[in-house]
This record gives structure tokens, C-alpha cells and sequence, in this order.
């Protein structure tokens, strides 16, 4: 090395910050592959067990009420109103709960669509853009069910946010509140287990409970 000169020591140090360069960067595409890797893998496992679960409701949907028809038919149903039932067959037991539940009118995708207006304006006056805190919960608040439904719980907690906005916020959540008039029926399913001491157990399908 001291008996290189200056400018092949130089040559030397370019060469090796080119080879330290290169090293990096095949490092980076090596890592940037196998993160599209494991993503796509499991964009396309749980793409595929949301459409699977997606199917098991309408079916499910479908046959309960189908069943229901046979409880009243055969007197198992104390009137002709009763959507709620219990199954118990061996050590399986199916419950099936419904319940009316609020919801809204048309008047709300008017709201909904002001709204989004709204905070695409309100977002290019903030200094942290789309990156905003308050913008990114008001956004999540307004996403929709499978079947393009708003959910009531959620466009409540928008009614939480009017201290944040100005007056024509607060006017888009008055339509949101006239639109409220809606009653619905909401059906859930509860599946159990009995073990040897006569205990049920739910069986519930989400990664909170495994």
C-alpha cells in the first residue's frame, strides 16, 4: 500500500466503494425480494380464507333461515317472529342471535361522499398532508362492510371529531344523524364445544382468541 502512488490509491479507494456500493445494493434486492415474497404469500393465504369465510356466511345466512322455516313448521318456534334459535346436536351447539340494529338511509352516501370531499380539502391546508392523524381516523371511520354498508358504531365516533373541524363538518354530521333512521336486522353465530365435564366452549375463528 506505501508504495502506491497517489492517484492508484485513489483508483483503489473508488474501486472499493464501488465493490461496497454494489454489495449494498444486492443486499437491498435480495431483502426487497423476500419481503414481496412473504407479502404476496400472505396477501394471497388470507385473500383466499376471506372469501372462503365470505361464502361460509351466505351459506350459512341461507341455511339457518332455511332451518328456521322447519322449526316453525314443526311448532319448534314459540311464533312466527322468532329468528333467535339454539341447535344442540352431540357436543356441538349452534347459536344463532339476532337482533335489530341502526342503520342508515341514502342520505348517508350523500354524507359520506361530502365528507371525503371535505377531508381531501381540509388535508391540503394541513401540514402533515394525508399523514394527519384526525384524516386518516376520519377516513377509517368511513369505510364500509362486505356489503357496502356504513357501520353505525363507527360514523358515531365521527360525531367525536366536531370540536376538530369547522361549521360545514358539522352540518355533513347533522345529515349524517337525519339519515339515522333506519332499522335493520343483524344476525350473529356462536358455535361451541362440549368437553367431558359438561362445559361449552366457544369455538371462535380469530387469531384474539387462538
Amino acid at each position: 500500500m506505501d508504495k502506491l502512488t497517489p492517484k492508484e490509491r485513489e483508483e483503489l479507494y473508488q474501486a472499493l466503494q464501488t465493490e461496497h456500493a454494489q454489495q449494498k445494493l444486492e443486499l437491498r434486492n435480495a431483502y426487497e425480494q423476500l419481503r414481496h415474497n412473504f407479502a404476496f404469500e400472505v396477501f394471497t393465504k388470507v385473500s383466499g380464507i376471506s372469501q372462503q369465510v365470505g361464502k361460509f356466511k351466505d351459506w350459512l345466512d341461507g341455511e339457518s333461515e332455511a332451518f328456521r322455516g322447519i322449526m316453525a313448521e314443526y311448532g319448534q318456534l314459540r311464533n312466527n317472529q322468532q329468528s333467535s334459535y339454539t341447535v344442540i346436536d352431540g357436543n356441538f351447539k349452534l347459536e344463532v342471535k339476532s337482533n335489530k340494529v341502526k342503520q342508515f338511509d341514502e342520505r348517508a352516501d350523500i354524507a359520506a361522499e361530502k365528507l371525503m370531499s371535505y377531508l381531501d380539502a381540509w388535508i391540503k391546508k394541513s401540514d402533515k398532508g394525508a399523514d394527519d392523524p384526525i384524516y386518516q381516523l376520519a377516513m377509517s371511520l368511513l369505510e364500509r362492510n362486505r356489503q357496502g354498508q356504513l357501520d353505525y358504531e363507527s360514523i358515531s365516533k365521527l360525531y367525536e371529531l366536531e370540536d376538530k373541524f369547522d361549521e360545514e363538518y358539522g352540518k355533513i354530521m347533522d345529515l349524517f344523524r337525519e339519515s339515522n333512521v333506519v332499522m335493520a336486522t343483524a344476525v350473529n353465530y356462536y358455535f361451541s364445544t362440549c368437553d367431558d365435564h359438561h362445559v361449552w366452549h366457544l369455538i371462535e375463528p380469530s387469531f384474539c382468541r387462538m
